[in-house]
């Protein structure tokens, strides 16, 4: 997911996301465990797709909290 798609998202859909791309990250992680993971590459591109939402969801949080001190 590319982070222009994400600066379109809205508060609540992001937290959605994020939710969502964890418990698939627990799955996967789950599935590697015990060996029915093919795919690898899958793991590392999720956990850098959870950290690049939650980078833009503190940039705006953190904007408002500027705007409302200002």
């Amino acid at each position: 997911m590319k982070s222009e798609e994400i600066r379109k998202m809205s508060v609540e859909e992001m937290q959605g996301k994020i939710s969502d791309m964890r418990d698939e990250l627990m799955k996967l992680r789950f599935q590697q465990v015990t060996g029915q993971l093919t795919d690898t590459s899958h793991l590392r591109s999720l956990r850098r797709d959870i950290a690049r939402m939650e980078t833009i969801f503190n940039e705006r949080s953190r904007a408002t909290v500027q705007e409302g001190e200002a």
